[in-house]
């Protein structure tokens, strides 16, 4: 018995005590933290910090990053990790390319209000600029004729001058034609919506015949539709009858 006893105590002597290695793996995972930490931080970038800190959780946890390609990527010289670079995006062109278009309708608005007060025509032609474009609104008086869509030749003159200016741009135009609300009185027409297109029709082929290319135009007929002022007085009837020459923002 006294053998045994003494054979246990020597096999007891010769194990060595590793419960050291615990605390040490703790203090070599601190350490280890530490200085990702410090160095995200150094960094100051906050996506980079947040990718380190999911790749730490991930080892500590065991659990798995959703993102496959999270992480840092190494630069070409291998002495420093930077973020994988991503194409820029387009929005950051658009506000130049938009800045210029609108520089360039300005000086079209400019322009045609020089021409229009010349030749003294703030009576039949009217000038704005709005989120569609430049907008000149005619008159039906200076174009036609009452209840027909034939261009009077004395209208040609302000519509050359207009063509001239358009041309400086490449921008879409649309050619709108309106009445009033007095239904039509002749066997040509047979509601405003015809008379108003065939309006803006007639425009639409002046302004082909003048070199303006056919794929920037369009028209559309409203009728008595789209009114700038209640149809109660003569001359509010007037102004609603008119065709307006819409030289449009190309869209981005």
């Amino acid at each position: 018995m006294r053998k045994q006893r003494r054979k246990f105590d020597e096999e007891h002597e010769e194990h060595i005590d590793e419960s050291w290695l615990i605390p040490y793996a703790d203090i070599l995972t601190l350490l280890l933290a530490l200085f990702i930490v410090l160095f995200a931080s150094s960094e100051i970038d906050k996506s980079k910090f947040q990718t380190i800190m999911e790749s730490f959780k991930s080892e500590l946890t065991g659990t798995k990053i959703d993102n496959e390609q999270a992480g840092l990527t190494i630069s070409a010289k291998g002495d420093e990790m930077e973020p994988a670079e991503q194409p820029a995006p387009a929005e950051s062109i658009a506000p130049v390319q938009n800045e210029e278009e609108d520089e360039e309708l300005d000086n079209l608005k400019e322009q045609l209000e020089k021409y229009v007060v010349a030749n003294n025509l703030q009576a039949v032609v009217t000038l704005q600029d709005t989120r569609r474009g430049v907008e000149i609104a005619l008159k039906d008086i200076l174009l036609f004729d009452s209840g027909r869509a034939v261009l009077k030749e004395s209208s040609f003159k302000t519509l050359d001058a207009f063509v001239k200016l358009i041309n400086t741009l490449p921008n879409p135009v649309s050619i709108e034609g309106h009445t009033d609300n007095v239904p039509i009185g002749n066997a040509a027409y047979t509601s405003n919506w015809e008379l108003s297109s065939a309006r803006a029709v007639s425009v639409l082929h002046y302004f082909a015949s003048k070199s303006i290319s056919e794929s920037r135009l369009q028209f559309t007929g409203h009728g008595e539709f789209q009114p700038l002022y209640p149809n109660d007085t003569d001359a509010h009837r007037q102004a609603n009858r008119r065709v307006n020459i819409v030289i449009l923002r190309e869209e981005k």
